[in-house]
C-alpha cells in the first residue's frame, strides 16, 4: 500500500513540478532591463539582445524596425519564415499584416480622392448597387462609424458550401441579399468592422476597374518602390511569392503551420504583406509623398466628429493616440503586428511576428 502511495505522490510530484516549469520558463518573458540612463545605442543593443533570447526561447519569431527621422536605428529579424524552419527571416521578408492593411486601403481610397474619382462625402450606394445602408458615406467607412455590423465572416460561414473561395465581390453581395441590421445610424458613435474595409477595397475594384491586388501593386507599392510589398490571398494568381512568410503555431515544442481558409480570399481589411524594409518608405509616405498632397494626407489623422459632438480616435485606418502619436495593430493566421508612429519626434516602431506569438503583447509593452 505504501508503495502504491509513494508512486502515486511521485506521479504528483512530476505533474506538478511540469507546471511549474511550464509557467516559469513557458508563459513568462524575462525582462527588458534598460537603464534611465543609457544612451539611444545603448538601448537599441539591450533590445536585440533581449529579442534574440527570446527568439532562443521559442517566445518570439519575427522582426523590429526602430527608426528616426526616416532612418532605422534598429532593424532586424529573428527565427525562420515558415514552420519547418527551412529559411531564416531578413529584413525583406514579407510579413502578412493583418489589420494594418486598413492603412493601405486608406491611402488607395484617398489616392482616388486625389484623381477626383472619389468624394469621401459620396454615399457608398454610388459605388456599389442595391447597398443597403443608404446613408453610410466613404468617410464613415473610413472612420468606422458606419454602423454596419461586422458580420460577414459569419453569413459566409452560412453560405460555405455555395460560394467557394470567399471574395471582396462575394462578401458584399452577402451582405447586399441579407442585409444585417445596423448597429446605429451613421456617425452616431464608432465601431471597428472589417465589413468596412472589405467595404473600401470593392469601391476600389468598381472605380479602378482593377483587382484590389492590381490597383494597390500598379498606384501605391510599385511607384513608392516598396518592393516586398503587396495584396496576397487565395485568388492571387500566385500561389506564392519570394519572401513570404507563412504563420505557424509553435507551442511548448509542437510546431504547425497555419494555412488560409476558404475566407482568405478577401481583402482590404487585411491581405498586405510587407517587409521591415519596406516599412521605412511606408513611414515617410505618411509625411510627405508624390502621390497624395499633403492636405489630402493629413485628413488621415483627423479625430472625426461624431452626431453628438465628440471626438473619436480612429482616422483613416490610423487609431489616434495623440495628436502626433498614431499606431495600428493586428492579428490573423498566425500573424501578430504593430506599428506606430510619433510625428513629433519623427520616430517610428514595427513589430512583426509569425508564430502565434503569446507574448507579443507583453513585448511590446516592454520595449515601448
Amino acid at each position: 500500500m505504501k508503495v502504491v502511495l509513494y508512486i502515486i505522490l511521485g506521479i504528483a510530484i512530476i505533474v506538478v513540478g511540469f507546471f511549474v516549469w511550464f509557467f516559469v520558463f513557458f508563459l513568462q518573458v524575462p525582462e527588458l532591463n534598460i537603464p534611465k540612463n543609457s544612451s539611444e545605442k545603448e538601448k537599441i543593443v539591450l533590445i536585440d539582445n533581449w529579442l534574440e533570447k527570446l527568439n532562443s526561447q521559442r517566445k518570439f519569431n519575427g522582426g523590429i524596425l526602430i527608426t528616426k527621422n526616416g532612418k532605422p536605428t534598429l532593424a532586424k529579424t529573428y527565427g525562420f519564415t515558415n514552420s519547418k524552419k527551412t529559411e531564416k527571416l531578413n529584413i525583406n521578408s514579407s510579413f502578412r499584416l493583418a489589420s494594418i492593411s486598413k492603412q493601405f486601403t486608406a491611402s488607395g481610397i484617398m489616392l482616388l480622392k486625389e484623381k477626383e474619382q472619389i468624394n469621401y462625402d459620396d454615399l457608398v450606394s454610388k459605388y456599389i448597387s442595391n447597398f443597403p445602408y443608404h446613408n453610410v458615406t466613404i468617410r464613415n467607412l473610413l472612420n468606422q462609424t458606419s454602423g454596419i455590423p461586422d458580420s460577414y465572416l459569419d453569413l459566409a460561414e452560412k453560405a460555405k458550401g455555395k460560394i467557394g473561395v470567399l471574395t471582396n465581390e462575394k462578401a458584399i453581395k452577402l451582405i447586399i441579399e441579407n442585409k444585417p441590421k445596423a448597429n446605429f445610424e451613421p456617425n452616431e458613435q464608432y465601431e471597428y468592422s472589417n465589413t468596412n474595409y472589405i467595404a473600401l477595397a470593392r469601391i476600389i475594384e468598381l472605380v479602378s476597374n482593377q483587382s484590389f491586388e492590381n490597383f494597390m501593386a500598379n498606384n501605391i507599392f510599385i511607384p513608392l518602390g516598396m518592393n516586398d510589398t503587396r495584396v496576397w490571398n487565395l485568388i492571387s494568381e500566385d500561389k506564392t511569392f519570394k519572401g513570404k512568410t507563412d504563420g505557424f503555431e509553435d507551442l511548448a515544442g509542437e510546431i504547425r503551420e497555419i494555412k488560409p481558409t476558404f475566407i482568405d480570399g478577401v481583402a482590404g481589411d487585411g491581405g498586405v504583406f510587407s517587409s521591415l524594409d519596406d516599412f521605412v518608405i511606408w513611414d515617410k509616405f505618411w509625411y510627405q509623398n508624390k502621390l497624395i498632397s499633403n492636405e489630402n494626407l493629413k485628413e488621415a489623422f483627423k479625430r472625426p466628429t461624431l452626431n453628438n459632438g465628440e471626438k473619436s480616435n480612429y482616422g483613416f485606418g490610423w487609431v489616434i493616440i495623440k495628436d502626433d502619436v498614431v499606431m495600428h495593430n493586428g492579428a490573423w493566421l498566425a500573424a501578430n503586428t504593430y506599428f506606430v508612429r510619433n510625428t513629433k519626434k519623427k520616430t517610428s516602431f514595427v513589430l512583426l511576428d509569425n508564430s502565434s506569438n503569446l507574448f507579443f503583447e507583453k513585448i511590446i509593452g516592454s520595449i515601448r
